[in-house]
Formats: structure tokens, C-alpha cells, sequence
């Protein structure tokens, strides 16, 4: 509550303005009580409005929590256009997404994180950290930092993990939201270079909890072309031609150091070709302003 005085007058109170958050649930069906455990997370949220829609990437959402609706796909158009396709169902000058194996632990933090947005106008997008449920240790790509030191720790990133984060809806408007073509993998990279291009800032928020089970993303039988693709793409769509090409360089090298399997090698090669041969959708070149912005908060889009 504020306080207003004015002389003479009684002391009156005035209520602070209520967040509201539109958020979007992408679910395949196949794990409904995970669903359900991730919906009443966001439904039991104290001090926000929340608007929440399941989007059905291919199937009709049926037997949801009372307080969420359900969006149907005709067919499963792949994660980032997925859930691109939720947010035109929800209101709010916030925006929230959140895996359906994902779940809120704490029944304040959509409260706390637009607190932190509106302490901080330059904020764009904020990332809590991730945490599995069952105290399992935290793999390194949940804190998207090259040094990944205590998670703990809160900083300005340059990539996020994707499965539980908050943006500003004008700002993911600016964005052009998710990047449709990419289906499946480093959608969350994009997503975060056109935050900084848009002129705010991505943060890492130790102190924040998302929960979510270690599972690995190479259960995916297209990780390895998938992710060599959408390196290619990501450098294609967004960076100045010098930088692009010592993007894709450096990770080539580093996936191929990575790699245990001859299959996993010739889907990755397969993935580049892919990317240097298929339209991975319109180009928008990030301007170099964003990329010192982004090298100053110790990711430079070269790794």
C-alpha cells in the first residue's frame, strides 16, 4: 500500500496496481497429471491476476484445472511457434511460459518477478532458476552463463533456459515472439539476442525458483540436427555476416568435441547443411549496440 498526505486531510491508502500475467501452458497430452501439478502451480499465485490458456500442440486439452482454458492445434506445430500460439488467447501486460513438466514451488513468484520488472524499466525478460523437484544436481545449461559458478547468483545473460520465463508483453511484441521455424531447440537464444536488440536487458534470477525434473535433451532423436540447423539459422536470422560466421565456426568445433556416436556426427553435419541450405525464415540484423551490450554482460554471440 502507499500512503498519500495531503494537510488537512485524513491520511488515505491506495491500493498498488495488480500485475497481470497472460500464461501460456504448450502440452502434447502425454503427461496429464504433470499438466495438472503445473496449471494449479500458476492458478494458486497470490497477489497477480492470471490469465491461463493450455495451448494443445496437436490434441484438444480436456479435464483442466477449473480457471485455465485450453487451446487446441490441428496439429503439433513444433514449441516456439506453440507457444506463440497461446499468447494472442491471454491478457495481461505480463506474459508467462511454463513447460507442462514445469511447476511454480513458491506461491509468490509471478508477485516478485513483475515486482523486479517494475523496479527496473530496463528489464525485458527475467529467468528464475531451475531446480528439480527431487534435489537432483542442476545441470549447467539450466544457468545460462559460459561461467556458470553458483546458481545462486543472479546476472544479465545472453541465452535462457526456455521452460519457465517472463517477459514484458510489449517487449515480446518488439521480438516478434518465439522463432516459429526453429521447432525444437536455441529458441530461448533468439528469443533473449532480440530482447537486448529491442533495448532491454535479459536476467537471470537466482534468488526466483522454477521447478522442473533433469531429463536430457538428447532424449530427442533430432537434437544433434535440430541444434547444428538452428545454430545456422540463429547466426542467418540475426548477426552482422563477420560475427556469424565465427558464431557458427566456434560451435561447429565445440559440437563436434561433444559428440560420442558416429549417428549423432552424421546428424549433426546433416543439420548444417540443413541450415546453410533451408529458409530458416526472415532475417533481422541484430545491430551492433546489442551485440557490446550483450559482450559487456559476458556472452559475446560468438559462443
Amino acid at each position: 500500500m502507499t500512503e498519500q498526505n495531503v494537510p488537512g486531510a485524513p491520511r488515505t491508502t491506495r491500493p498498488l496496481p495488480v500485475a497481470h500475467y497472460g500464461v501460456v501452458l504448450l502440452s502434447q497430452g502425454k503427461r496429464p497429471e504433470a499438466l495438472n501439478r503445473a496449471v494449479e502451480s500458476v492458478l494458486a499465485q497470490r497477489g497477480v491476476v492470471t490469465d491461463v490458456v493450455v495451448v494443445g500442440n496437436g490434441w484438444e486439452p480436456v479435464g483442466l484445472p477449473a480457471g485455465a482454458r485450453g487451446v487446441g492445434l490441428p496439429e503439433n506445430l513444433g514449441i516456439p511457434a506453440g507457444r506463440n500460439a497461446g499468447v494472442p488467447y491471454v491478457e495481461g501486460e505480463l506474459l508467462f511460459f511454463l513447460d507442462d513438466d514445469a511447476s511454480l514451488p513458491s506461491r509468490d513468484i509471478l508477485a516478485q518477478i513483475a515486482q523486479k520488472f517494475t523496479d527496473e524499466p530496463s528489464l525485458g525478460l527475467i529467468q528464475p532458476r531451475v531446480a528439480d523437484p527431487d534435489g537432483l544436481p542442476s545441470p549447467r545449461r539450466w544457468t545460462p552463463r559460459l561461467r556458470v559458478g553458483d546458481p545462486h547468483r543472479s546476472s544479465d545473460v545472453a541465452a535462457i533456459w526456455e521452460g519457465g520465463v517472463a517477459l514484458r508483453r510489449d517487449v515480446f511484441t518488439a521480438t516478434e515472439g518465439w522463432p516459429a521455424p526453429f521447432w525444437y531447440a536455441h529458441e530461448g537464444i533468439e528469443l533473449a539476442w532480440r530482447v537486448w536488440d529491442a533495448g532491454y536487458r535479459v536476467r537471470y534470477d537466482g534468488e526466483l525458483v522454477v521447478n522442473h525434473p533433469v531429463i536430457a535433451p538428447t532424449r530427442h532423436a533430432v537434437f544433434h540436427r535440430f541444434s547444428a540447423r538452428n545454430r545456422v539459422w540463429l547466426a542467418r536470422r540475426n548477426l552482422p555476416m563477420p560475427v556469424g560466421v565465427i558464431y557458427v565456426g566456434v560451435w561447429f568445433t565445440i559440437s563436434a568435441l561433444r559428440l560420442r556416436a558416429r549417428d549423432d556426427a552424421a546428424e549433426m553435419l546433416k543439420g548444417y547443411w540443413q541450415g546453410l541450405t533451408q529458409n530458416g525464415g526472415p532475417r533481422r540484423r541484430m545491430g551492433w549496440r546489442a551485440i557490446w551490450r550483450m559482450t559487456r554482460a559476458g556472452r559475446p554471440p560468438v559462443i
